[in-house]
């Protein structure tokens, strides 16, 4: 691991004042729970000359109710809060799920909001320091001739990498805004609209955040009178694993029908991917045999398998079966 100089900032405009202004500068990276930024350091795939520390700024690791039951979430909040709040348990399961879905106890322990929907992809190539793929600026995305397992079947290219966050989708079904600061101030994002695809603007990046940006905190409205909602993963191992599909559901009954649907799928793109028309296509429908299957077809209209990951599209389909027939 390469030496660096760590700071430590006591506030949001000191830390973002510590990180570089230009695109592709990567003399400077951020410091949450470090559960991902830690493996890249000894893996050499960024070597920074500064470490910014985030956890002496006071505030970024509460979790605050507003009087309109709306939730605001710190950054430095750790996954293990987060889940076993018993608030959000009750109000917001989906978060919660989310949350204790992902790695151990103690990876939840230690692994942050902030850090869970930053982290970079868990491919294969670009994990492996000595391959320069695409994500890492060389010219070829290895994945799409090679293997490709763990990969996009949907909005892949010229990058097939899928985004490893579990809490991300959940985040967009809720339709949450994420408050991001720098030395300018403050300016408020959709989730939906936070995560990018390869074909969007830099490759190299999987966010809008701008190099001297910070995600403080993420707020989630007041969820509308008799949301259900309900986050399901599937992944190789029952524990300490990253998702192979996942599918994240709020949903709103009007008796026996569907008044509204909101549905993300996770681990089959490169971002939270909603599918607003098979949600389009619930509305007004009874939840019955024939609805499941088509909203499941519908879902994963465009999916394009690469050589190792066709059986995602069945995997996929199957848990939005389940998740709507649990919200049901």
């Amino acid at each position: 691991m390469k030496a660096f100089e760590l700071q430590n900032p006591v506030t949001l405009a000191e830390a973002a004042r510590l990180l570089p202004t230009k695109e592709g500068d990567e003399s400077a990276r951020l410091l949450a729970g470090g559960q991902d930024l830690l493996t890249e350091l000894k893996h050499h795939l960024v070597e920074p000359d500064r470490i910014v520390n985030l956890k002496h700024v006071p505030g970024l690791d509460a979790i605050e109710w507003g009087a309109d039951g709306g939730l605001t979430i710190g950054a430095l909040v750790t996954l293990q809060d987060l889940a076993e709040d018993e608030r959000v348990r009750r109000e917001l399961p989906i978060l919660a799920e989310a949350a204790e879905s992902v790695g151990s106890p103690q990876i939840r322990a230690m692994g942050t909001v902030g850090g869970n929907l930053n982290q970079r992809p868990r491919c294969w190539y670009y994990r492996n320091e000595h391959a320069v793929c695409l994500k890492k600026g060389g010219t070829e995305c290895f994945a799409y001739e090679g293997r490709n397992k763990y990969n996009a079947i949907l909005g892949g290219g010229p990058s097939y990498i899928v985004h490893p966050s579990d809490l991300a989708p959940a985040l967009v079904a809720l339709g949450a805004q994420l408050m991001l600061a720098s030395p300018d101030g403050q300016r408020q994002v959709a989730a939906e609209d936070f995560f990018t695809l390869p074909s969007e603007g830099n490759v190299l990046r999987e966010t809008v955040l701008a190099p001297n940006e910070i995600l403080a905190r993420i707020v989630v409205p007041p969820p509308a009178s008799g949301m259900k909602s309900t986050y399901l993963k599937f992944q190789e191992r029952s524990s300490y694993d990253f998702a192979l599909s996942a599918v994240a559901v709020c949903i709103w009954m009007d008796g026996k029908k569907v008044k509204e649907v909101r549905m993300v799928l996770g681990a089959v793109a490169p971002k939270p991917w909603r599918v607003k028309r098979a949600e389009a296509l619930l509305a007004g429908r009874e939840l019955d045999a024939d609805a499941l299957k088509a909203v499941g077809e519908e879902a994963l209209r465009g999916a394009e398998p690469l050589a190792e990951n066709g059986y995602k599209v069945p995997l996929t389909k199957g848990l939005i079966v389940r998740a709507l027939q649990k919200l049901s």
